[in-house]
C-alpha cells in the first residue's frame, strides 16, 4: 500500500517539527525528498500501463513475491483491472461501516482471485490489502 508509508513519513517529519526537533528548512528538505520518492513510486504504474487506481490494487496483489512469480505481471494486471471495475461498482457510501457490505465485497474479491488462479495460501492477505486500498480510494469514487 503506497499511501501508508508516505503518510507515516509525513507525520514523522511534521511531529519532529512540532516538537522543535528539526527546523523549518529541514522540514522543507524532507518534504521535497518525500515528493521525489512519491513521484518515483508512481512510475512503475506508468511502466505497466495501469491507471492510478489499478496500480493500488496491482500493488496489493503483487505485495507477495511468490504471487508475482507464480502468476506474472500480465495476469496480475488483468486481475487488478477487474477488481477495480467490480469493487467500484459494489462500494456504497457506508460500505466501510456495514459489515454485511464489507463481507459482500470480500467474497467478490475472493471469487475474482479464485477465477484467475491466485495462490490460495496468499489470498487472505491479498483480500485484506485490496479492501484497505478500496477504503483509501473510495472517497474519490463517491
Amino acid at each position: 500500500m503506497l499511501s501508508r508509508p508516505f503518510s507515516e513519513k509525513l507525520k514523522k517529519t511534521l511531529n519532529a517539527y512540532h516538537n522543535r526537533a528539526i527546523a523549518s528548512q529541514k522540514v522543507i528538505e524532507e518534504l521535497i525528498k518525500l515528493a521525489k520518492e512519491l513521484d518515483a513510486a508512481t512510475k512503475p504504474g506508468d511502466d505497466l500501463g495501469l491507471a492510478d487506481d489499478e496500480v493500488a490494487f496491482y500493488d496489493a496483489l503483487a505485495a507477495n513475491e511468490s504471487a508475482v512469480e507464480a502468476m506474472g505481471d500480465d495476469q496480475l494486471k488483468v486481475i487488478a483491472a477487474e477488481l477495480i471495475t467490480k469493487v467500484r461498482q459494489s462500494v456504497t457510501i457506508d460500505w466501510t461501516l456495514r459489515e454485511s457490505a464489507r463481507a459482500r465485497i470480500r467474497v467478490m474479491v475472493k471469487r475474482i482471485l479464485n477465477k484467475y488462479g491466485y495462490p490460495p495460501d496468499l489470498q487472505e492477505e491479498a483480500v485484506k490489502t485490496v479492501l484497505a486500498q478500496a477504503e483509501l480510494l473510495c472517497a474519490d469514487w463517491m
